[in-house]
């Protein structure tokens, strides 16, 4: 009972606590609900294959599940053989994927699934299209359509495929996406087989059907059904997801941080400013672990309250966040919006579990002050560190240097992650020895003011001089709020100028083909380049040193240094990965299922350019002959030329639109985490900053009885808040210089070029400065208020309570 009158009682002073538990919860269900809803679906293409054969997984270099590894003609033949004697199939279709995308004239018809697009005959059994004119393909120069494009059965059609640009008769149109050849024709497009699907027979059990086809595919494959059949997405879809999935977890991640952060120091202030009434239970017969108890109880009530309304708020939002993410370009096509129970119960058990933590630490030293010391203060005082503060934060402290240091040495792709959690580490460690920093930083500060004789400086001294605690509890925010705006958009500006650079310089004198509008060059805008690189890239499988079945990268090259059929030129890091030397040999399974035994040439040091394996590029094209070629890299004096769906650009241009890209995606990222990270602490602020003015008031009462005036205190107020809010700023900007210093070092290495530390000062200000006013405008708003409530007469500050003595 004395938990719920406490919270009932003194809500406002729970306020800011639940509002961080609220956003906290709301940006957990939020993302959790999207990624729920984003999770792989049947498509609609597969939707009448009851059953699916799919071949082993291979694994990357991490030993994550990732490529099928695909069956030859030979290895597939009798297992589609066998599983069309298994009962209750009416039918077995091998099911192929292969790039193709119409042309209008000299421009490709827009499609971002066109890699994939391409089908033989028999897989529109598998969707529920139907044949809407004309017929089936009957010879490898016909195909059939969708009608959308509006092309005729019986007209011609121009359908751009690993070859180039192919005159086609329209043989028919259907009404889906896709194109479809004859069998043969998607045989020769894609030899190697990756799922082999059965439609079966009407009130035929798939139990059974299943059970059948795994006797037939044996234990080195996998037989799905129901929503397992979402294994097969395509590689768009898969690439959107990933993006959408790392952009929401870095979301959730920065919130769930700010949010623990966040209520922490509030609950500190809160419990705090409680002191008085705290003793008063410490000498009333109340123990330490039921003073703990009851702060727990409190935490707990708050933290239900601000989930239940949490997860409503989140999922009201929801819809909004898949808005930003559908105009990012970041959302997988068709997705739906499902309300799932895990999420609200996991978002729920956070906003619980970091409000009853927060009031742990803040109640594990409430609990344990004498009764007789905690009276004389109705406020936070006592000393500015205690000895496990001390510990923690330069334990903290020094693990932020080394994650800063280790900053500059990581991988490119992990840089970022490594640099914003240096970053949380540096804020929590200036929120845990902020009080040693704050005051003496203010006192530094007002020292000018000192001589003036003013009233107003030496009561600021005084204040940060007494209770340090305080002012770093009022700091804390600020330090969060403008720390992630600095690395945020810090990170942004230093990488929008060095990757560019770094490339351009790279790049220097060469021109380059680039798709344009395609997903990737043809053999057509090859040929019409005969001189540069012009790697052909395709997906290998090997086994590595320990035996596993890993799935590589392998580039095939025309270069003359590499390009020598049966040899293999690796990395240092791929020759130890696969446990080979040079003049060692090494069989290397393709994606038309064939296993081919090449020679290791030379293992050089690593050069992404060059590629971690690369063999001629004959052989690529002889066993993918669906796969696109990269970028062609053209040198300087040699003749570049464009064809339809190709464009060429000169080093820099190259570079910026290369950049692009990433750059769009980055800034939007930044822009969402600083807007998240600045609105929390936004209400952190102005709330910790009302609460410790509201506190105060006996204070004002105090120096009203002195002579001063309501304008006086608001001064005074004003004066206290923005220095103790422009010490935090300028914390939050130092947090940062370390992590944001050993990124641009790890990128001037990475790009060869002279890279400094860019600072994007606008948001910087902005940010800085909307946190100061924040903290004046509540203060000012609370002291108005109090005063103005207590005020005895016009212009005057209320006059202390008169004490009455008995006895």
């Amino acid at each position: 009972m004395l938990v719920l009158a406490n919270v009932r009682e003194r809500w406002s002073g729970f306020l800011a606590a639940f509002a961080a538990v609220l956003v906290g919860v709301a940006l957990v269900t939020t993302t959790l609900t999207i990624y729920e809803s984003s999770l792989p679906e049947v498509r609609s293409r597969l939707s009448a294959a009851a059953v699916i054969a799919l071949p082993e997984r291979a694994v990357d270099e991490d030993g994550s599940p990732e490529d099928r590894v695909p069956w030859s003609r030979g290895e597939a033949q009798p297992i589609t053989d066998g599983l069309r004697e298994v009962p209750g199939v009416a039918s077995v279709v091998v099911d192929r994927s292969f790039y193709a995308q119409a042309f209008r004239g000299d421009e490709p018809v827009r499609d971002e699934g066109a890699e994939e697009a391409g089908h033989g005959w028999s897989s529109v059994r598998l969707a529920p299209y139907r044949l809407v004119s004309g017929r089936a393909p009957a010879s490898d120069g016909e195909v059939v359509v969708d009608r959308s494009l509006g092309v005729a059965a019986g007209s011609s059609i121009t359908v751009n495929i690993t070859a180039g640009r192919t005159r086609f008769r329209v043989a028919g149109t259907v009404d889906g996406p896709g194109y479809y050849f004859t069998d043969d024709f998607a045989a020769h497009q894609q030899p190697g087989v990756t799922a082999i699907a059965l439609l079966t027979a009407k009130d035929v059990p798939l139990d059974t059907v299943k059970a059948g086809a795994e006797a037939v595919v044996g234990a080195q494959a996998s037989v799905v059904t129901g929503d397992g059949r979402s294994a097969l997405q395509p590689a768009y879809v898969t690439h959107k997801r990933f993006l959408g999935t790392q952009l929401i977890g870095a979301m959730a991640a920065l919130g769930l941080f700010t949010t623990v952060f966040l209520v922490a120091s509030l609950l500190v202030l809160a419990t705090g400013l409680r002191r008085r009434e705290l003793a008063l239970l410490r000498l009333i017969g109340a123990t330490p672990r039921q003073v703990r108890g009851m702060l727990l109880g409190e935490a707990l009530v708050i933290g239900l309250l601000g989930s239940v309304a949490g997860c409503l708020a989140g999922i009201a939002a929801a819809p909004l966040l898949q808005g930003i993410l559908r105009g990012l370009d970041v959302a997988p096509p068709g997705v739906t919006l499902r309300v799932a129970p895990w999420p609200l119960c996991t978002a729920a058990a956070t906003g619980v579990a970091v409000s009853v933590a927060g009031a742990w630490a803040a109640g594990r030293t409430a609990a344990g002050v004498a009764p007789t010391e905690a009276l004389l203060d109705s406020r936070a005082g006592g000393g500015a560190m205690s000895r496990t503060r001390w510990i923690a934060g330069a334990g903290v402290l020094g693990i932020g240097v080394v994650l800063a240091i280790v900053t500059a040495s990581v991988a490119a792709d992990r840089r970022i992650d490594t640099a914003i959690l240096a970053t949380m580490v540096f804020i929590v460690a200036a929120a845990l020895l902020a009080p040693v920093l704050v005051g003496p930083v203010g006192r530094l500060l007002t020292k000018p003011f000192e001589r003036s004789g003013s009233a107003i400086a030496l009561l600021v001294r005084a204040e940060l001089h007494a209770h340090p605690r305080r002012a770093a509890s009022l700091a804390a925010p600020v330090i969060a709020a403008v720390g992630f705006a600095v690395v945020l958009s810090g990170m942004v500006e230093t990488m929008r100028v060095a990757y560019p650079a770094g490339d351009a310089l790279r790049l220097r004198g060469q021109v380059i083909v680039t798709p344009d509008g395609t997903p990737g060059n043809t053999d057509e805008v090859v040929a019409a380049n005969p001189v540069g690189k012009a790697a052909v890239p395709t997906r290998a499988f090997v086994r590595d040193k320990g035996g596993r079945r890993s799935v590589i990268d392998v580039l095939g090259s025309r270069d003359p240094r590499w390009d020598r059929p049966g040899q293999a030129v690796l990395g240092a890091r791929m020759a130890s990965f696969l446990g080979v030397r040079a003049g060692d040999e090494h069989d290397v399974r393709f994606a038309d299922g064939a296993t081919v035994r090449l020679r290791i040439a030379r293992v050089l040091p690593d050069a992404p350019a060059r590629g971690d394996f690369v063999v001629a590029r004959s052989l690529v094209r002889r066993h993918d002959p669906a796969a696109l070629t990269d970028d062609i890299f053209v040198p300087a004096g040699a003749k570049a030329t464009a064809v339809p769906g190709s464009a060429v650009h000169d080093a820099m241009r190259y570079a910026l639109d290369d950049y692009d890209t990433d750059a769009r995606l980055t800034d939007s990222l930044a822009a969402l985490l600083i807007v998240i990270a600045v609105g929390y602490s936004g209400i952190a602020v102005a709330n910790s900053t009302g609460m410790s003015a509201h506190s105060r008031g006996r204070d004002f009462r105090v120096l009203g009885s002195a002579g001063g005036t309501v304008a006086q205190l608001l001064v005074l107020s004003v004066a206290e808040s923005s220095l103790v809010a422009t010490v935090g700023a300028a914390l939050g900007v130092l947090v940062t210089l370390g992590p944001l210093a050993g990124m641009a070092s790890g990128l001037s290495q990475a790009t060869s070029t002279d890279v400094r530390l860019h600072l994007d000062v606008a948001t910087v200000a902005s940010v800085a400065g909307g946190s100061v006013l924040l903290s004046v405008v509540a203060s000012v708003a609370v002291t108005w208020r109090g005063t103005r409530r207590r005020t005895g007469h016009a212009g005057k500050a209320p006059a202390p309570p008169r004490t009455v003595r008995t006895g």
